[in-house]
């Protein structure tokens, strides 16, 4: 087995080999501290990486796993967390200048329940500045591994970029317009936006924080179910974490799709994507119906309108996530940051409570949606390759803007569980991703879908060649 070979283990199989000790964790670790030297001085996915530590952590897995301790699927496994997440000890930036020097004394909560759980910390990965659309000029933005030139997704930039080139097993990102499912798309992996108040968001920096998720991002969709049942549940210090009992999320993937019910809206896919990305999206429901799934017809509530509420909602909330520090220290900030935050000072009451009626009004056309199907199929993105010159040209167009989260803001409003999954490519090799949406905490359905999907076809399986 190649370095490459590897290194493109999933994480539920390399996590059972280390249990059983056909492979130690320090090895693994090693392996893929290894491969990030050779590539990711080109591909910039990590901001910090923290090789003593993982491999220390790597080290413990294995006395634990000799001693008979198992901890789940993944014991001794090596993932990376976005640079938003808190981690004890460990330079916490948030893609920001202000913040390069900062050292929380605290675990974020989704990364103490990857330490319970067993999983080994690589490092922290690279992402745009607060999360939001730009990366900051002082950092280099992390490079897509299928091409150079293309866009690598945001805001969970490097988590979408290091999954992808085999530099972690799996990767938390976080959404709040579509930060995990733009770089999925981009980067052909799979990633889950859990319901709004499935994972705690307990020390993780904010964007938005009525609109932040946090999920998990790999290479498909049973990996994304493994990390999610170490991350999700109720949390003491997030009283916006929902009393939800959370499901053992890989038993339930093999329980089939057969009878199962998924809206698709071919006019609306039609009218606001590219070829390739409606092409892709009508192939998956084709499969679907070929996996004994019943594929409905159905009219998706608006969704530009709710679009544009996301991107007022969110620069609203921002201005107060960062009250400290803006305008007061305006100056360290970069210009397209600025300008939401300067956005969202000038939100007034009447127009806030619009878009908050509104949202509400979205989300209850969206759950009456789901009392006749159990899955909604979408694109991921409008278009289905975008480059960086490309997406540079349409930088100030605010219609641009709204075109691209048209798919994904909306379900950030209502708080929906949506996956991204690999679903085709481009006429170049360029992969193409489509999103399921589900019911409000039934990711244990999405995922179920996911998976079946990715037993029948192997878009999840190729790789970048760099």
């Amino acid at each position: 087995m190649t370095q490459e070979d590897f290194c493109y283990l999933d994480l539920i199989e390399v996590g059972r080999r280390i249990r059983a000790r056909e492979l130690s964790a320090l090895e693994v670790t090693q392996a893929m501290l290894d491969r990030i030297a050779k590539l990711d001085g080109r591909l910039k996915s990590y901001a910090t990486l923290t090789p003593n530590i993982a491999l220390a952590q790597a080290a413990a897995a294995d006395a634990e796993i000799a001693r008979g301790v198992s901890r789940g699927p993944l014991h001794g496994v090596p993932v990376a967390v976005k640079d938003l997440c808190r981690t004890q000890g460990i330079v916490t930036a948030v893609g920001m200048s202000i913040y390069k020097d900062y050292v929380p004394d605290r675990d974020a909560t989704v990364v103490a329940r990857l330490k319970q759980a067993g999983a080994v910390l690589l490092g922290k990965l690279q992402m745009t500045e607060g999360a939001f659309s730009a990366h900051h000029a002082a950092i280099a933005p992390p490079v897509n591994p299928w091409s150079a030139s293309h866009w690598s997704g945001v805001s969970s930039s490097g988590s979408g970029v290091a999954t992808a080139a085999g530099l972690c097993y799996g990767a938390l990102g976080s959404d709040t317009l579509g930060s995990i499912r733009f770089p999925s798309t981009m980067n052909g992996i799979t990633g889950l936006k859990p319901t709004w108040g499935r994972v705690s968001r307990a020390g993780v920096f904010a964007l938005a924080e009525t609109m932040d998720h946090i999920g998990p991002m790999t290479r498909g969709a049973a990996d994304c179910a493994a990390m999610l049942g170490a991350i999700a549940g109720p949390d003491p210090d997030d009283s916006t974490a929902a009393q939800v009992p959370v499901p053992d999320y890989v038993a339930e993937l093999e329980l089939g799709v057969r009878g199962l019910r998924i809206g698709i809206d071919r006019k609306l896919i039609a009218a606001g994507t590219d070829s390739d990305m409606a092409r892709v999206a009508n192939d998956a429901a084709a499969t679907f119906e070929r996996l004994g799934v019943q594929v409905r017809d159905i009219v998706c509530p608006p969704l530009d309108d709710v679009a544009r509420d996301a991107v007022t909602l969110c620069a609203a909330e921002a201005a107060v996530t960062h009250a400290a520090t803006f305008p007061s220290r305006a100056a360290e900030y970069g210009p397209v940051l600025t300008k939401l935050l300067e956005a969202g000072r000038a939100v007034d009451e009447l127009t806030l409570a619009n878009v908050v009626e509104r949202r509400v009004l979205f989300s209850g056309k969206l759950a009456a949606l789901f009392r006749d199907i159990d899955l909604l199929l979408l694109p991921a993105m409008n278009e289905s390759a975008p480059t960086i010159a490309s997406l540079a040209t349409r930088v100030a167009d605010p219609e641009a803007r709204i075109a691209r989260i048209r798919f994904t803001a909306p379900f950030d409003m209502s708080g929906s569980p949506c996956l991204t999954l690999p679903g085709g490519q481009t006429a170049d090799g360029f992969p193409v991703g489509f999103q399921l949406i589900g019911r409000r905490f039934d990711e244990a359905l999405v995922l179920r879908a996911g998976h079946a999907f990715q037993q029948a076809t192997k878009w999840h399986k190729r790789r970048p060649r760099f």
